[in-house]
């Protein structure tokens, strides 16, 4: 008899694991395992330090993303988006020099020219979203089209590349430490945090979860659904655009390659960290282990030769579909209970 106990007991634990919450730092914690046995260099301080600082990018737009699918809706636009945010950012620095010189004033002006540029791309995605009447899905389709033609236009089919002077200026908000870490994952832990606040401590994402759980029901509960909607759009964009900054100074230079896959990368890792892709559910904390897995997995790969890293793309793509696959089975099984 105090067998059968001990057993329901160890039975009713398993039940109650809650896979969604801790799966991400699992698979991350095994990636950490098999990236250690593959190379001991994995765990390397330069090493660790690089895929923290790669993991920002993706991480800060991901961060972003989440609103928006917790919300119901989906962005396919950011990398485009982040190519033409750089590649203006740059042609107004240029232009600046000879007028502000090659000092942080010129860094600043381009700064604030990549926030204003994300938050008015944002407004347009949510704006054509909630008052066109237009599936998210064909709204974002487009503008990734128009962005990234942009981009290409205003380089002439080439590169835009930051003068070389200032890119002394601006080389440290990318290779510059603060207290031990790269300034890109400070940023990343600044906007992980404001994110996880907004979405667990506020009224607006409380109202992301109602409206991605029931838009209709949000409606009838004086929720105003299409304000909530565009701002989480508005959101993704100021995201973006901080991605951007920080960017920028890696490489000094914009084309029509710049940012490719990055929206790929952003659903991936928001799909991994557990947020639900119809909307409804959301998680800052998934969604930071997801980024740290993609980078990882990329990062493993450089390691070994029994993948190539040019199929890290196929790789992010079996993954958004096998986490999509578990979520499905999983509320599934929920659906069948109830």
């Amino acid at each position: 008899m105090a067998e059968t106990t001990a057993g329901e007991t160890k039975n009713s634990r398993l039940r109650n694991f809650d896979f969604k919450t801790m799966g991400p730092a699992i698979a991350l914690l095994i990636l950490c395992i098999i990236g250690f046995s593959l190379n001991s260099a994995f765990l390397s301080e330069g090493n660790i330090t690089n895929l923290l600082t790669r993991s920002a990018f993706i991480g800060i737009i991901a961060v972003g993303a989440t609103f928006v699918i917790t919300a119901g809706g989906i962005d396919l636009s950011v990398g485009s988006m982040a190519a033409v945010i750089a590649g203006i950012m740059i042609i107004v620095m240029n232009n600046a020099v000879e007028t502000l010189g090659t000092g942080v004033a010129t860094v600043l002006l381009g700064c604030g020219c990549s926030v204003i540029l994300g938050l008015g791309a944002g407004w347009v995605n949510g704006f054509l979203t909630t008052k066109g009447k237009i599936e998210a899905f064909i709204v974002t389709l487009g503008t990734m089209g128009i962005f990234r033609s942009l981009v290409t236009y205003f380089a002439d089919g080439g590169t835009l590349s930051l003068d070389f002077d200032l890119r002394g200026t601006y080389r440290p908000v990318y290779y510059e430490a603060f207290f031990g870490l790269p300034i890109p994952v400070w940023v990343f832990i600044i906007v992980s945090i404001a994110g996880w606040i907004l979405l667990n401590r506020t009224a607006f994402g409380r109202y992301c979860t109602a409206i991605g759980s029931n838009e209709a029901v949000a409606r009838y509960s004086a929720i105003k659904v299409d304000r909530i909607k565009t701002w989480t759009y508005v959101i993704q964009g100021l995201c973006v655009a901080l991605a951007t900054i920080i960017y920028v100074p890696r490489l000094g230079s914009a084309s029509s390659s710049t940012g490719v896959l990055w929206e790929l990368e952003a659903i991936a890792a928001v799909i991994i960290g557990g947020t639900v892709l119809k909307g409804g559910y959301g998680r800052i904390g998934g969604t930071i282990l997801g980024a740290l897995i993609l980078t990882t997995i990329g990062n493993i790969l450089n390691f070994t030769d029994m993948i190539s890293n040019y199929l890290n793309g196929t790789m992010q793509g079996l993954i958004i579909i096998v986490a999509v696959w578990l979520q499905r089975a999983d509320w599934g099984r929920k659906s069948s209970k109830e």
